[in-house]
């Protein structure tokens, strides 16, 4: 066969390679390729924004008023749990609710 004034042999090792990669790339691109063309439309919803009214706005202030009262609540106890840990440890690294010395006024007023 003589195209463009050149010898082409089917039977040649070239030609056959080219023949199987074009036959294997195009069931390659068959099977990845769609039936069916799926079109999906996009539906738009419109979004109803919240307005709140003024009985919201009273009831927000009211949680935002119960929720920095708590909070101040928790800074309080959180001192007050500081300040009696400082009262039961001592200096010398012992702790007790009540500070016992040996000869001090406490045992003084038992041995009366």
């Amino acid at each position: 066969m003589k195209l463009w004034d050149t010898n082409i042999c089917l039977t040649s090792r070239k030609s056959v390679m080219i023949i199987i990669s074009l036959l294997l790339s195009t069931i390659v691109i068959a099977s990845v390729w769609p039936n069916k063309i799926i079109i999906v439309e996009e539906v738009k919803e419109e979004i109803e924004v919240w307005i709140p009214t003024a009985e919201d706005i009273a009831y927000q202030d009211s949680m935002y008023t119960i929720i920095q009262n708590t909070q101040n609540d928790i800074t309080d106890i959180k001192n007050d749990i500081v300040h009696i840990l400082e009262r039961l440890d001592y200096a010398d690294g012992t702790w007790d609710s009540i500070r016992y010395v040996r000869g001090g006024a406490i045992d003084k007023r038992r041995n009366k």
